[in-house]
């Protein structure tokens, strides 16, 4: 009888024990947790680096790493942009060629919003955009930078040739600059090695020309200019990168008028022709002109009419590996 009446005693004590273990079980854990938190539950989450900071001619300025709508005021960089495989979101015009997309570039711009030109940027327009980042040449800055800069983060670089002397790879700078907004650099090097490479393939072919004196002009609505050996990144293109000579007319750093007096003094074996809008009638009088029929380059039919963008050209990786493939055509 005894036994019967403690039984549900000793069961009363054993259920107190058993919870009184797992309660000392439960705050042991619980002890260990705070000794040593769990990555999961008390750490906080990594944040990623939604900016990065750019260095540019007005200091510094604050970017987004993912970049979505870029607008672009220069010829040059809607060029740096397509080179790493970035498509622009808003570009501007060139009023004298029509007001359109670049043809050179034309064909990877469709669907590009247009905003104006880089002197007369249409501010309306940009803003409609919402873009992320604004990218400007110094020149255009100048006179639109704080509006600009009011309305998104407003990067601007330097491309005024003739400040860099005798450095004929400045071009790449801009482009180098380009890239660091979405991290590809090594992209962009890679763009500049390909083209290095190409341009100096064709300069081997030029060497073999026994005349290579070349003449780069320009015909505009009332005179006849010829570019100079060096500043323009177009004219180290031809006469330092790719191998042409100077002719006796050709003015060391500048572009000059030339005058049909002095034309048949042009020693050139061929003449790269560029030719404004205006400038047809004026290319009508010189091609009746006795004069321009001495110059050599003419009278071998050596005179090659390039589109009217070399100027454009010459400053990115698409634009001079376009006039490296003109040139081979011009000369064979």
């Amino acid at each position: 009888m005894l036994k019967n009446k403690l039984t549900p005693l000793v069961c009363l004590i054993i259920l107190l024990l058993t919870m009184s273990a797992c309660g000392g079980a439960s705050g042991n854990t619980s002890q260990k947790e705070t000794d040593h938190p769990s990555p999961q539950t008390t750490d906080a989450p990594e944040t990623e680096n939604l900016t990065r900071t750019i260095t540019h001619l007005k200091g510094e300025t604050i970017v987004p790493v993912d970049i979505e709508r870029i607008v672009v005021l220069s010829a040059a960089y809607i060029d740096h942009l397509l080179t790493i495989g970035e498509k622009p979101y808003g570009v501007n015009v060139e009023v004298r060629y029509g007001g359109d997309y670049l043809p050179y570039l034309a064909s990877e711009l469709e669907g590009v919003q247009l905003v104006g030109s880089a002197d007369n940027p249409n501010l309306e327009a940009i803003v409609a955009l919402d873009p992320d980042v604004i990218l400007v040449e110094s020149r255009t800055a100048e006179e639109t930078y704080a509006q600009l800069d009011k309305i998104a983060p407003t990067i601007v670089l330097g491309t005024e040739w003739l400040e860099y002397e005798d450095d004929t790879t400045y071009w790449t700078k801009d482009l180098l600059k380009v890239a660091e907004l979405y991290d590809k650099v090594d992209v962009a090097k890679e763009k500049i090695a390909e083209l290095k490479a190409k341009t100096a393939e064709a300069s081997e072919t030029i060497k073999k020309l026994e005349q290579k004196k070349l003449a780069y002009l320009r015909v505009r609505e009332k005179n006849l200019q010829i570019y100079a050996g060096k500043g323009h990144p177009t004219n180290t293109l031809l006469y330092h990168d790719l191998g042409f000579l100077p002719t006796g007319l050709t003015p060391e750093e500048q572009r000059a008028d030339l005058s049909l007096e002095v034309v048949p003094d042009l020693d050139a074996d061929y003449i790269v022709m560029e030719v404004d809008p205006n400038g047809r009638e004026n290319l009508n009088s010189m091609n009746q002109s006795t004069l321009w029929g001495k110059v050599p380059a003419v009278q071998n039919e050596k005179v090659y009419e390039t589109d009217s963008f070399w100027l454009f050209k010459g400053w990115g990786v698409i634009g001079r590996g376009q006039i490296v493939d003109e040139v081979l055509s011009m000369i064979e």
